[in-house]
């Protein structure tokens, strides 16, 4: 048996967030909505990991412009609100914390998933060499993405209404207890941020403060729907996901960190690596406490925001990041095939292995029918 004294398992309060413990539940996208409506399955898969301190969702795009990926949920549409509702009612029920992770994935999608079959949108025309999820013949494959169009200067301001009205539905009508910014992964916001990505010449490209725009204005937006006390935001500075680069991150980061702070979010959440791959990447070196410093230092006095961080971690790299500075720590593939997580980290007991061949599309096989620890032994 593991102890179980660790400050893993203590109570924390990330911002207008209580939490009763320092698990995160990180996003994962299992393509189960279809229509991008969540369904009874999405219900019962969350309320089975309600004991997580807080569940981020998987990310829900906040337009039908924003969807790059076939049966994943959205915010946009009254019966995604009624479903994303139920969710939210059965995790709370069972004692747990939610919020929703606010998505537009940019280039990262395909026409056959547009409005109207139109190509998706970017800061610049520039194809992602990477794949997203279509159907075909009920089952879901990846194919090559589409050529994107550059977002014309007068687009802007309606993608960041986007994100707020997104925001205040989250929180007012579907019972989120707060937000998450999809900052990170090659995705719109993150295609903004960085150089590889954005070769706009205009108020949104070319120096860093002009790149960064697009992130801040989005983020004030998102904070001032749903509160600061319950907005946070996902970023990953050096990840390659998506065919994503920036040519020199440090600054840039340093820069948003500082921009940030005065704005009294619930949490920032990082990425340290390459997502789901390496935590470290020599050819891309990257001083994570150097980030968190900008931010602590012009923090708004008495918001007390958590740094939470991702990638790769078991306990002892979770209590290890807690040792270094860390508030919060999210497991992403461990949960999707165990439930009862914080029970097996609090007691040591082995984890259930995921099964890869049913992480994207099909129904409960795969999604709500691994073993509890309470079921495997009664």
């Amino acid at each position: 048996m593991t102890s179980t004294s660790s400050p893993l398992f203590e109570p924390f309060q990330a911002g207008g967030l209580h939490l009763a413990n320092r698990i995160v539940m990180a996003p994962l996208t299992r393509n189960r909505s279809p229509n991008a409506v969540p369904g009874p399955l999405g219900v019962e898969y969350y309320r089975q990991r309600a004991s997580a301190g807080l569940i981020v969702t998987e990310a829900t795009a906040i337009s039908h412009q924003g969807q790059g990926y076939v049966d994943v949920p959205g915010l946009y549409a009254p019966e995604q609100l009624e479903g994303w509702r139920r969710v939210t009612d059965a995790v709370h029920a069972a004692g747990g914390r939610i919020v929703v992770q606010l998505w537009h994935v940019g280039r990262v999608s395909h026409r056959e998933l547009q409005p109207g079959g139109g190509a998706p949108v970017a800061p610049s025309a520039i194809t992602a060499k990477t794949k997203t999820a279509l159907k075909r013949d009920g089952r879901v494959v990846f194919e090559p993405t589409a050529e994107p169009r550059a977002l014309a200067l007068e687009e802007i301001p309606a993608i960041v209404e986007d994100y707020r009205r997104a925001a205040r539905a989250a929180v007012s009508e579907a019972g989120f207890d707060g937000v998450e910014i999809h900052a990170a992964n090659g995705y719109l916001v993150d295609q903004f941020l960085k150089t590889g990505a954005n070769h706009r010449t205009d108020a949104y490209g070319g120096p860093i403060e002009h790149r960064a725009r697009f992130l801040l204005e989005v983020t004030q937006a998102v904070a001032d729907a749903a509160g600061a006390p319950r907005t946070g935001i996902r970023l990953s500075p050096v990840t390659p996901a998506n065919d994503i680069v920036d040519a020199d991150p440090q600054p840039l980061y340093d820069h948003v960190m500082r921009r940030l702070g005065p704005m009294g979010l619930a949490y920032v959440h990082v990425i340290e690596g390459a997502t789901g791959g390496a935590r470290a990447l020599p050819e891309r070196p990257f001083d994570y406490d150097a980030m968190r410093r900008a931010w602590r230092e012009t923090e708004r006095p008495g918001s007390r925001g958590a740094w939470m961080v991702n990638n790769g971690l078991d306990r002892a790299l979770a209590e290890a990041a807690l040792a270094r500075g860390a508030d919060l720590v999210a497991f992403g593939r461990p949960y999707i095939a165990n439930p009862d997580l914080v029970q097996r980290l609090r007691t040591g007991a082995p984890l259930n292995t995921p099964v890869r061949e049913t992480f994207y599309g099909g129904g409960a096989e795969g999604y709500t029918d691994y073993p509890t620890l309470e079921a495997a032994t009664a």
